[in-house]
């Protein structure tokens, strides 16, 4: 199993420059939220932009080490315009 900061480590290191939060929603370290502004979504589909997080997880998603992860992605564009 992961931890919130772990997985985040995971994405930050797949996409060099991202701002990631991760957190537990219920505390049992299977279901996570998380938040990414990365300027690799830039002119991506929202579908496309998952796909690349998902990427950055790799086998722990496949093996089913993190049960559930809730994505919110951003660009850096969107998030300032919040």
């Amino acid at each position: 199993m992961f931890n919130a900061e772990q997985i985040a480590s995971m994405i930050r290191q797949g996409l060099p420059g991202a701002e990631v939060a991760v957190r537990d929603t219920v505390g049992d370290n299977n279901h996570f939220e998380a938040t990414i502004i990365a300027p690799q979504f830039n002119d991506l589909p929202l579908v496309k932009q998952h796909q690349l997080v998902y990427a950055t997880l790799g086998d722990a998603l496949k093996k089913e080490q993190i049960h559930a992860l809730a994505l919110k992605t951003l660009t850096p564009a969107q998030w300032k315009a919040l």
